[in-house]
């Protein structure tokens, strides 16, 4: 699956918005499965190191136990104040646990993280990002398979209309 910088070549409009969002604010919501497969939400945090995208946790964290059990995550990014300036990022893939000592070391260093603490790297499935003026809403969406595909919504009736993915 890909890192984010081979999202970010292959979708580079979209990267810098949906990093715009993740850079706007501190703390975003993590959707984890729980054993039983109910959904969990968490408060995290994540950060852009070297070419992936990063989640650190504190040792022992539900979320933690969450992600070594059923990698799948969902993160929607905070959208900030009601105004919806710069629009609602959604991000979900698979969460690889991080063990090798060295990678660790560099990232701990980097974000001058708390430890002891878990750390992830996420690879992409879907990243989407929604934007609404007073008469559409305008929806980019991103998978490895599809790449870039963009439409918009109607506010007046919701009839979904394709966008040009360039323009």
């Amino acid at each position: 699956m890909p890192t984010w910088n081979e999202f970010a070549a292959e979708s580079p409009v979209l990267a810098e918005a949906t990093l715009a969002r993740l850079t706007a604010n501190r703390h975003h919501v993590l959707a984890t499965l729980r054993a039983d497969g109910s959904p969990r939400v968490s408060g995290t945090e994540v950060n852009l190191v070297g070419e992936e995208l990063i989640l650190g946790s504190m040792a022992g964290a539900v979320k933690v136990s969450d992600l070594l059990r059923d990698p799948r995550f969902a993160l929607h990014t905070n959208p900030g104040d009601s105004s919806m300036a710069g629009g609602d990022a959604k991000i979900s893939g698979i969460a690889v646990h991080i063990t090798d000592p060295g990678w660790q070391r560099r990232i701990i260093d980097e974000l001058q993280a708390p430890e002891p603490c878990e750390l992830f790297r996420f690879d992409l499935r879907q990243v989407v990002l929604t934007t609404i003026d007073a008469e559409m809403m305008y929806v980019q969406s991103w998978t490895p398979t599809n790449g870039l595909q963009r439409w918009a919504r109607s506010a007046t009736d919701g009839t979904p209309v394709p966008v040009d993915p360039a323009g």
